[in-house]
């Protein structure tokens, strides 16, 4: 059967309870041995089969006992309310790893456990030069993320290329100022890490950045 033809192209923000620089983006051990936190997307640009996904947001809170690679995680997928049937079953099918994609078959294979889906308004913000964000589900989700400062106040700029990744080819490194969530999963990981990043995912996987 041929895969519906997508395209999501945004701004995309991940935040966890690692360490700054996060040594799962390498496949590597958390830093405190497991994972948890929440990913963020705003939908610049988008379209699956004759549905558009223009303007929609959508986030999502895991947790994962150990390395990411040795599976056993959980999801709380989070979708914007404005969004219409169509277009929600479009993100969730995508999310899932049923339309394709490498990053989204990868991650969904290493979840066990998928928590019915929330329909909320989400508020997001990013300027991704100035690594600043705001990702906002009323009474289930904040996230503040700013830039990483050395002991004088000056602003650091470090960013993390990875020219063969599944998730962003290139983001900036940030750290968070507020990172809490309740409800099916829950944490409360403030000044941790943040990646910050402008992506174009398809069917086919990961294709380009932006800036």
């Amino acid at each position: 059967m041929a895969k519906t033809e997508w395209m999501m192209k945004g701004k995309y923000v991940k935040s966890c309870n690692c360490a700054l620089g996060c040594p799962c983006d390498f496949w590597d051990t958390p830093t405190p041995g497991f994972c948890e936190g929440m990913l963020g997307m705003e939908i610049i640009q988008g379209y699956f089969g004759t549905t558009s996904l223009t303007g929609l947001k959508f986030a999502g809170l895991y947790k994962w006992p150990g390395p990411l690679h040795e599976g056993k995680g959980e999801f709380q997928p989070i979708l914007d309310e404005k969004a219409s049937p169509d277009q929600r079953n479009a993100l969730l099918t995508i999310l899932s790893g049923k339309a394709g994609n490498p990053w989204f078959e990868v991650v969904s294979s290493l979840i066990s456990q998928v928590h019915e889906p929330l329909f909320l308004p989400i508020e997001f913000k990013m300027d991704k030069n100035k690594r600043h964000v705001t990702v906002k589900v009323p009474g289930i989700l904040e996230m503040t993320a700013e830039p990483i400062k050395d002991a004088f106040g000056h602003e650091h700029q470090i960013r993390v290329d990875l020219p063969k990744g599944m998730e962003y080819f290139s983001a900036e490194t940030a750290r968070t100022k507020v990172n809490k969530a309740s409800g099916k999963i829950s944490f409360n990981c403030p000044d941790k890490h943040s990646s910050v990043a402008h992506v174009i995912h398809t069917q086919d996987g990961l294709v380009s950045s932006f800036d």
